[in-house]
């Protein structure tokens, strides 16, 4: 399948993803983009596409804090816990921003957002998870097409601070 937003390069990135990745000096990383017909809207599509553990993708989450725009990078096989992020804002209110809030800030649709090259700038916490890995894949821009990069370089890109805000299992291990 060809999308609209899939660049001159071959990649499948998001012309506007691609253009922040030059701008960052990591063209490198649009050669190992990866574009699959059948799409990687979620986790569980994406690590199916790349046949890797749900844990190595990451997630782009926008949520409202105070009704302030912030993404958070989660691990695949993880959810947010809201409180845990609105304790480490110092904030009243935390809630999921909905698809349109999301396109406004990021510039990119629900299932295709990346950790960066957003169309505005925003506060980015990145969970301690994503460093369990080697490499991680997050979208690039597009609900087809996905990245590897390293966690570290992920987090310094995004210009992250890591925390810890997943949810903790019933049984609080």
């Amino acid at each position: 399948m060809t999308t609209a937003a899939t660049d001159a390069d071959g990649s499948g990135a998001h012309p506007r993803f691609a253009r922040a990745l030059k701008e960052l000096g990591l063209e490198e990383l649009l050669g190992r983009a990866r574009r699959f017909p059948e799409g990687t809207r979620t986790a569980v599509e994406a690590a199916a596409a790349v046949g890797c553990e749900l844990s190595q993708i990451c997630k782009s989450l926008v949520f409202a804090a105070d009704g302030v725009p912030v993404l958070v990078l989660m691990d695949g096989a993880s959810r947010v816990d809201v409180e845990r992020v609105r304790e480490e804002l110092g904030v009243e209110e935390v809630g999921r921003a909905d698809a349109q809030a999301v396109r406004e800030v990021t510039g990119y649709a629900i299932g295709g957002v990346p950790p960066f090259g957003h169309r505005t700038s925003t506060r980015v916490l990145a969970d301690r998870s994503l460093l369990a890995h080697d490499v991680v894949w997050a979208a690039a821009g597009t609900p087809y097409a996905v990245f590897p990069i390293e966690p570290k370089e992920l987090v310094t890109h995004a210009r992250a601070t890591l925390v810890d805000v997943r949810e903790r299992p019933a049984d609080g291990v």
